[in-house]
């Protein structure tokens, strides 16, 4: 922790009540002048598949306690019964995952072992939610509040005055499929649980989380379940299937139950240390540092002007984007490995759950801009996946690989660290595992399938779609996607031809930067499109880029501008600026946009969450077009990227529905930061940041002085508006700026980034020496 952070945590100690942000139905606390937390709305995705969750976390946090209403991934809004609190969510993602060890209070005898049967029902007029804390009020008589530490949750349920107040710990049932469960009930005060389960989309390998829970007072009785049978009495049980204990207590007189569960990755021992470590205090003290630890982080963002809504959905936006990737190891440094081995993190933390083809867009930089001392651990643990497990990691959850998605995400991801200066000190082991993951492919005996098709990439120029290919490993398949593979992977060999270069290593640097142009390989002249090649090299598919196939969650319209090494190069394919030009346009719905911005976006773009495929129109709710907007910084037209930028911007709202999308561990959350303070890495792996007018008229970043020695960058745009949103003129530190973009290293030298806004385009930012650099 930085010295201004310890500072602004002593501060925020004065101030420990909680202002609650609920929704229009919810009731809400009175909130407090000047807590950023206050503008935060965890409800916020959780309808429409946002698949984000209410409860409680911690930045990062190992632990993320929150309710489960039957939705695959956890929480939907639209439901009204919750089968548990549970230990384990993931942020916005598509599959089910997580959701151990869900805990429900109730009264009365215990009759049944399924939660779908024992679900609770309650009213979002009763439910709350604020950084590091939720509660809800179930129609049973209960209230259940949840809040949280790194490694623990922490829960308060206030009963009616009963003796047979129940807590209910189900080990045996999840958002996965669970393997193996064993409950002990080890005092009157402690149960433990071992939880061994699989599955994240197509993924089966296992992995096991170890949970201990202390109780604030003895309880009366307990006893555990196995299946349908409940044995009152019994201290440990073993399953397969469903299986979980229940602990009552005596509320007549005290009617408040408080407990803590530690969670691991490691085994009972770490759980039970990262008890001692972080447990014993009281619900109230462990809400008021979550919340203190949630102020600290959005305080390094000071957004001026703009509406209220704007505010709160931009600072919701900004707690989402650190949510993830999350701590993995124990209080005492240990953690496994990909190995399954028992390592320890020295000099560092270890993290872990990385949605690496989603986060490499947008999120990993927001990070390394924000968050640098995390982003480096987080760099630093995907290089160990690399030395622990023998391979660099695609999507990993927890210990294992799921091998969803496809490409080669993680290339940028640790590129990105190296040109933001995150690894001094790892250069050559990170350079050593990117060269190896650039240049073969896994062995069979390994979990991963990396750049599954890069035999065939390496001697063709493109990584074939073969239609129905067999998978050899569980997950998904590059042949599945040939096309976006191949453009993935020239994307990835250009941003580590750049490293190599910087390193010294003048050959692979040539290589990789030669093997970056292969997307040339996939122009098919006939449609002036991208097309997928068979294995025999033919085009393949049907010739409507709308149509087409090997895309991965895309079309050819959405990823002919996933060129961000050579933009110019591509446009040189489709007919010069002047054709791009057009095509953007088309492929934005330019003309609609200019009369109807939002109608724009939600009639034209937007049809529904996964709605990937037979399109030929910008989909902002999906990573593929991410940086498109921003390609009109390379055609001369920069105003349109504003236009574009801010019409996505409306998709964002303050509501349940309010999310473009899944959410992926805050991937569209840190493009909805990025991209309203005027900032966007429109170069994702190497050191670019595009520019686009920002929506508040002045935003002070507090930034890490060890990365950026300033210490601070105050973005400014005075009058910025819906009227108002073009860019008339940039001034950096109070002199002329012409271009587009900046880099990473300006910006270590910068005090301000000053905006000039006017009603109409003017001709900034349209020389081509304006644009950002082509990778060469």
């Amino acid at each position: 922790m930085r010295w201004t952070r310890r500072l602004r945590l002593c501060t925020a100690g004065l101030v420990t009540a909680s202002a609650l942000f609920a929704l229009p139905t919810a009731q809400a606390a009175e909130p407090r002048t000047g807590q950023l937390t206050d503008l935060v709305n965890p409800f916020i995705g959780t309808e429409n598949e946002g698949n984000t969750y209410p409860g409680a976390a911690v930045p990062f946090g190992m632990v993320q306690l929150s309710p489960d209403t039957g939705h695959n991934t956890g929480y939907d809004y639209s439901q009204n019964h919750i089968r548990g609190f549970s230990l384990v969510h993931l942020s916005g993602v598509g599959c089910g995952i997580g959701g151990d060890l869900p805990v429900l209070p109730t009264v009365g005898d215990v009759t049944r072992t399924d939660y779908a049967q024992y679900q609770a029902e309650f009213s979002h007029d009763s439910e709350q939610a604020s950084p590091g804390y939720y509660k809800a009020g179930l129609k049973t008589g209960i209230d259940a509040e949840l809040t949280a530490t790194a490694r623990t949750g922490v829960q308060r349920y206030t009963f009616p005055a009963t003796d047979k107040a129940n807590v209910l710990l189900n080990a045996g049932q999840s958002l996965h499929k669970t393997l193996s469960t064993k409950v002990e009930i080890l005092d009157n005060r402690t149960v433990r649980t071992a939880i061994t389960g699989s599955g994240f989309c197509r993924a089966t390998k296992p992995y096991t989380v170890y949970t201990i829970t202390r109780f604030d007072r003895p309880f009366t009785t307990s006893g555990t379940w196995n299946g349908d049978t409940v044995i009152e009495g019994s201290t440990e049980s073993v399953s397969t299937g469903r299986n979980g204990a229940f602990v009552r207590f005596d509320t007549t007189k005290d009617r408040t139950v408080e407990a803590t569960t530690a969670l691991s990755y490691v085994d009972a021992g770490g759980a039970a240390g990262n008890l001692r470590s972080e447990g014993g205090r009281s619900f109230d003290a462990v809400r008021g540092d979550a919340r203190r630890a949630w102020e600290d982080r959005l305080d390094d963002v000071r957004a001026r002007g703009g509406s209220d809504s704007l505010r709160r959905t931009f600072y919701s936006s900004l707690y989402r984007s650190f949510l993830a990737p999350n701590i993995g190891s124990d209080a005492d440094g240990r953690y496994t490995g990909w190995d399954l081995k028992i390592h320890r993190a020295q000099g560092f933390t270890y993290y872990q759950n990385w949605s690496l083809w989603d986060t490499y867009r947008t999120q990993t930089q927001l990070l390394s801009l924000l968050a640098p001392r995390e982003a480096r651990d987080m760099a630093i643990s995907v290089i160990r996946i690399d030395e622990d497990g023998g391979w660099l990691p695609k999507w990993g959850y927890g210990t294992v690989e799921t091998n969803i998605m496809t490409g080669d995400p993680v290339t940028p991801f640790l590129t990105n660290a190296y040109q933001q200066g995150l690894l001094k000190g790892y250069e050559a082991r990170a350079y050593r595992a990117l060269k190896k993951n650039a240049d073969g492919v896994p062995p069979a005996a390994s979990p991963a399938v990396g750049r599954e098709a890069n035999r065939e990439y390496i001697a063709n120029g493109f990584a074939p779609y073969i239609k129905g290919r067999p998978h050899t490993k569980k997950g998904d398949s590059d042949y599945d996607q040939g096309a976006s593979t191949t453009l993935e992977y020239a994307l990835s060999d250009a941003m580590l031809g750049e490293m190599a270069r910087d390193l010294g290593h003048d050959a692979d640097a040539a290589r990789y930067i030669a093997r970056s142009r292969n997307y040339r390989t996939l122009y098919d002249g006939s449609t002036g499109f991208f097309r997928a090649r068979d294995a025999a090299g033919a085009f393949t598919g049907p010739a409507d880029p709308a149509k087409s196939e090997g895309f991965h969650e895309g079309t050819s319209w959405q990823y002919q501008w996933l060129v961000p090494q050579d933009l110019p190069g591509m446009v040189d394919l489709i007919g010069g600026k002047q054709a791009a030009n057009d095509r953007l346009d088309s492929f934005f719905a330019y003309d609609q946009l200019l009369k109807d911005p939002a109608k724009t976006a939600r009639e034209v773009w937007v049809d529904g969450p996964y709605a990937y495929y037979n399109a030929d129109k910008y989909n902002p709710q999906n990573e593929p077009d991410l940086i498109a907007p921003y390609t009109y910084l390379s055609t001369g037209q920069p105003w349109k990227t504003t236009d574009v930028v801010h019409a996505a911007l409306t998709l964002f709202t303050d509501a349940p529905t309010g999310m473009t999308g899944n959410d992926d561990l805050g991937t569209m959350s840190a493009w909805n930061v990025l991209s309203s303070i005027g900032i966007f890495p429109v170069q994702p792996g190497y050191d670019t940041w595009g520019l686009s007018t920002p929506v508040f008229e002045r935003v002070d970043l507090t930034l890490d002085r060890r990365y950026y020695p300033r210490g601070e960058l105050t973005v400014t745009a005075p009058g910025t508006s819906d009227g108002d949103r073009y860019i008339r003129s940039v001034h950096v530190d109070g002199s002329p700026y012409g271009r587009t973009y900046v880099t990473t290293e300006a910006l270590r030298g910068l005090r301000s980034l000053a905006f000039t806004v006017a009603s109409k385009p003017s001709d900034w930012g349209t020389s081509a020496e304006a644009a950002p650099p082509v990778l060469k």
